[in-house]
């Protein structure tokens, strides 16, 4: 029976998988769909080369202007898988998918177009746009999760983001020379790590002091050694440095995921904190007993409101 091999540099069980955080999943799911009609488009392109100079311009506009809409829908579809899966977003700063509807409907309007009937070729683009509103919705048009939030440190934190985004790059590139595809998907990974710190330092931006040095200084230093390493390695294909390069970032990952741990465990801290200091009011306020290490059940079948729901059972206060 075949057997699936697996070791320690497998796709999805390298090193340090087992403390690394979840990553989530950022493709949309109608992020195929633009690709189909593109290839729908096609016998615009197709019939082009059997016109006259003036109906082969025409074809040729209106398939480059759909296929341009599908793809600036496309980028709109990424953009918005990633504003829904952070809890604090900005609003994406172009509206793609708008521009992109708004160029298939000339496209279509275009290709469709005879002398004689413009007034057709127009309603045609209407009915274009209306479509591709129904089949990809309409852009996020407001920020999320940014109510009551700094916005001099919320820009703080998206330029940090933004530095840290190019050093992760240029390790991509660089890592690149040294033709290994697996190390090229050892620093995708690590990127994958380093996101979940960016998404957590977006959510809350008063925590940016204490993550300052993974976003800048350590980042940095992971590029440059990302870059010699790669031009050695182009050149020598040394083991023991490639061994040593993968050492490297196994541990630079861990300490990444420990500090995102650390902060997910702050949050929790400020949770507990502020669910006992409610506890605490409402027992000073005669709501409810004082919290002597045993929490009685809830009432929830008898409680008629938030006084019966925090009050102790009657059989509980008899002991």
């Amino acid at each position: 029976m075949a057997q699936r091999f697996g070791g320690r540099f497998s796709p999805g069980n390298m090193a340090g998988s087992s403390d690394r955080l979840p990553m989530t999943e950022t493709r949309h799911r109608l992020q195929g769909r633009p690709k189909w009609i593109t290839i729908a488009a096609s016998p615009f392109l197709l019939s082009a080369f059997f016109q006259e100079p003036a109906g082969m311009v025409m074809n040729l506009a209106g398939f480059g202007l759909i296929a341009a809409g599908m793809w600036l829908t496309g980028e709109g579809l990424v953009a918005e898988a990633a504003y829904d899966r952070r809890r604090v977003a900005r609003r994406p700063a172009i509206p793609r998918k708008l521009f992109g509807g708004v160029m298939a409907a000339l496209g279509l309007g275009i290709g469709a177009a005879e002398p004689e009937a413009l007034a057709g070729a127009g309603l045609i683009a209407v009915a274009g746009l209306a479509l591709h509103w129904l089949a990809f919705g309409p852009d996020p048009m407001r920020d999320k999760g940014m109510e009551g939030t700094d916005s001099f440190q919320r820009d703080r934190v998206a330029k940090m983001i933004e530095e840290g985004q190019v050093h992760l790059d240029q390790m991509k590139d660089a890592i690149r020379r040294s033709g290994e595809r697996r190390l090229e998907a050892r620093v995708t990974m690590f990127e994958a790590t380093v996101h979940e710190l960016f998404d957590q330092v977006r959510e809350d931006p008063a925590e940016l002091g204490g993550v300052r040095r993974y976003m800048g200084v350590y980042l940095m230093g992971a590029r440059d050694a990302t870059v010699k390493f790669a031009n050695l390695y182009a050149r020598s294909q040394d083991p023991r440095a490639r061994a040593a390069y993968e050492e490297f970032l196994n541990d630079l990952e861990k300490d990444f995921t420990s500090r995102s741990r650390q902060l997910l465990e702050g949050d929790r801290s400020d949770l507990d904190i502020e669910m006992t200091v409610l506890r605490e009011r409402l027992a000073r306020e005669g709501v409810r007993p004082a919290d002597n290490g045993e929490r009685p059940a809830l009432r929830s079948q008898e409680a008629q409101s938030m006084d019966d729901l925090l009050s102790i059972p009657e059989q509980q206060k008899t002991r």
